[in-house]
């Protein structure tokens, strides 16, 4: 998600979307803990976002990913279990969606908190992500752009399974801008 932060936009041109995601490149993925410690990965495979530069040293992050093409793993029960009512809800509840507070483009190279609104259910709560510091001189362009974090489900109306799964559910996400877009 922090992968605008690279993206610069020219002088006096405020609110403009200034980068689009590499989808060779770019994973969102989902994780939950069993009970029994077992590890229940998935992934958001459709999504829709954009990196809009407030002014020339800030940005703010939006992203909206598609809840009924979740995928968890190869189990095709397991997937419409997490699509179902019991769950994400997605007839009702189409996007998981993220709003970023306003970040310092310098964030993508040293890391930090990644701040803002993450929406699941038509429930919004303030929930802070951690960026973690750039591998290469290019972040974004030559490697991947790193956040992550844990919400309590339980927040967000994910109550299903109390007995078989944990109440946290783990955010990953790994960014790189489309190669034809300007830095």
């Amino acid at each position: 998600m922090a992968i605008a932060l690279l993206v610069g936009a020219p002088p006096g041109r405020a609110q403009q979307s200034v980068g689009r995601f590499d989808e060779a490149h770019t994973r969102f993925g989902v994780e939950l803990l069993t009970r029994w410690g077992q590890r229940v990965k998935g992934d958001f495979p459709r999504y829709d976002g954009k990196i809009v530069a407030l002014d020339d040293t800030r940005r703010q992050v939006r992203v909206r990913l598609l809840a009924s093409a979740v995928r968890i793993g190869d189990s095709e029960r397991y997937t419409q279990m997490a699509r179902g009512d019991s769950f994400f809800d997605a007839v009702h509840f189409p996007y998981v969606e993220f709003l970023s507070d306003p970040i310092d483009i310098r964030l993508v190279e040293t890391g930090g908190p990644l701040r803002g609104r993450l929406t699941i259910r038509d429930v919004t709560r303030i929930e802070t992500f951690h960026l973690l510091p750039a591998t290469c001189s290019r972040p974004a362009r030559d490697c991947d752009v790193v956040a992550h974090g844990q919400v309590d489900r339980y927040a967000y109306g994910l109550d299903a399974w109390r007995l078989a799964l944990d109440k946290d559910v783990r955010f990953t996400m790994r960014v790189r801008l489309a190669p034809d877009e300007q830095p």
